[in-house]
């Protein structure tokens, strides 16, 4: 009895000190975190910040976070006028949408063919099919233009949509996403007469919003801010998208930077709709799993 007693009170203020230091190590971690958020979210703050100044305050040292007065002339110059953003917005978002629908669309099928359906040299074929991540896509410019203008599709929104709704990333994140479902689900469907189509359907996609909810938003954002191939393939101001749009306040000898930073501001609006309404559909796959777990 005596030394059971000992050794309790040579274990317990032991126990203690490990609980100590684990509380403070996640109190330095959460510091940490907090610090390193902070600097993350500075740039973002200071273009919310720019956005309500006057020319004269923008590089203003130290930096004035709060403008004297608030102005609201550039952000009405993004909604209104002749040159309002408006139509760089609508294009974005049909370019964004639309892409954004056929990538998550056509990653799933995929994602199911090479997770559900055994066919010969199915894991040579996929594995040829992520090594395309390799390619950079800067060397695909060329041939792309060549193949767009043949097709007519050159200087219109088809030639980013078309090429954005395959996305290898997509294809890979679903295959892997279905390889953790029981395959027990899918094997008992056959049996009981099912085909693919309807296993696909009824069956796979409701089990995988969480995973076309998370595809679906970084997708979203790809195209949202995708520069470089609407710089490429279209000429057309009336077919320019946001990141496109945002040239237009480069001028001859200066930079309006307070009317770029209304309009990038403005711009993240569709990205945090995205988000929201898919954030509900992630947390609800997350508690199911829990839940089942």
């Amino acid at each position: 009895m005596n030394g059971r007693n000992l050794a309790v009170r040579a274990v317990v203020p032991y126990g203690k000190d490990v609980f100590r230091a684990l509380r403070w190590g996640k109190l330095f971690a959460t510091l940490l975190m907090g610090m390193l958020a902070v600097v993350m979210i500075l740039p973002f703050l200071w273009m919310i910040s720019t956005s309500f100044k006057s020319p004269s305050e923008v590089f203003e040292y130290p930096i004035r976070w709060l403008p004297e007065r608030i102005n609201w002339e550039h952000h009405a110059k993004v909604w209104v006028g002749k040159d309002s953003f408006v139509p760089y917005y609508l294009n974005s978002l049909k370019v964004s949408l639309i892409s954004m629908a056929g990538a998550v669309f056509l990653s799933s099928l995929a994602g199911y063919g090479f997770s559900r359906i055994a066919f010969k040299g199915r894991e040579a074929l996929f594995l040829l099919y992520l090594s395309m991540m390799m390619i950079p896509p800067q060397v695909l410019f060329v041939p792309k233009f060549i193949l767009f203008e043949w097709l007519g599709i050159f200087n219109t929104h088809w030639a980013l949509i078309l090429p954005g709704m395959f996305t290898i990333f997509g294809v890979f994140m679903m295959r892997q996403f279905f390889m953790g479902i029981p395959a027990d689900i899918t094997e008992s469907a056959l049996i009981d007469g099912a085909g693919h189509f309807r296993i696909f359907f009824q069956l796979m996609l409701p089990l995988a919003k969480p995973a076309l909810a998370t595809l679906a938003i970084i997708d979203f954002s790809w195209h949202w801010n995708d520069y470089e191939n609407a710089l490429v393939f279209l000429i057309d101001k009336h077919l320019y998208t946001v990141p496109l749009g945002l040239q237009n306040f480069i001028l001859e000898y200066n930079v309006d930077y307070n009317g770029m930073m209304a309009a990038a501001s403005a711009g993240i609006i569709p990205m945090l709709v995205i988000f929201l309404i898919g954030q509900r559909f992630i947390i609800q796959g997350l508690t199911n799993t829990a839940v089942k777990m």
